[in-house]
């Protein structure tokens, strides 16, 4: 191997772990891609708790947790939701495999920059910003959803329902929020945008 980091250049490769394995696209969604927006999403709710419910919230560390929750997924792949919950066994299987995932692109860093990154990789932050990133990633997978559908794919018509209802019976106030006055405008049209 030549000498040199690793670390940012198997980011890079994010782009090339496709996501919705098991479904039919009309548009592709790789984990770089899905990263982005769990980000924005995780800011936003955030910044939502912050200043709309005024608890404590670090939107810059919620977009930055977000960017690396599935960075581990560059070495295991992108394992399929009803595969990866299919049972106790396999999802804790999977939780070890992202584990070692983790700590190998970990390793592709020097040693004095790991301290930067390791809590971001390992999911070791608060839990008040662990389920903010959760939300934002279910909410990503909604809106996901949202434009299959939209572009007349009922393949996703189920897994839109599904989603949607998890969102609806989430106990955080920011995501009920977002919902409300944010959301409705991803069914529409750019020109209905405007």
């Amino acid at each position: 191997m030549p000498e040199g980091y690793h670390f940012y250049a198997y980011l890079s490769r994010m782009r090339y772990i496709n996501r919705w394995g098991l479904m039919r696209n009309t548009v592709q969604e790789n984990i770089q891609e899905h990263s982005h927006m769990v980000a924005v999403l995780a800011h936003a709710l955030a910044v939502i708790r912050r200043e709309v419910f005024g608890k404590p919230a670090d939107p810059g560390l919620a977009a930055a947790a977000a960017l690396f929750h599935d960075a581990p997924e560059i070495l295991t792949g992108d394992l399929p939701t009803p595969v990866k919950y299919y049972n106790p066994e396999i999802r804790d299987a999977y939780k070890q495999v992202e584990a070692f995932s983790a700590q190998k692109l970990l390793g592709m860093l020097p040693e004095h920059l790991r301290p930067a990154y390791e809590p971001l990789m390992s999911e070791d932050y608060d839990p008040s910003t662990r389920e903010l990133v959760k939300a934002a990633d279910k909410l990503s997978a909604y809106l996901k959803c949202v434009e299959e559908v939209k572009a007349g794919n009922n393949e996703f018509r189920q897994a839109a329902e599904q989603t949607r209802q998890a969102l609806e019976a989430s106990d955080l106030p920011e995501v009920a929020y977002f919902m409300e006055h944010f959301l409705p405008s991803f069914s529409l049209t750019l020109d209905e945008l405007r």
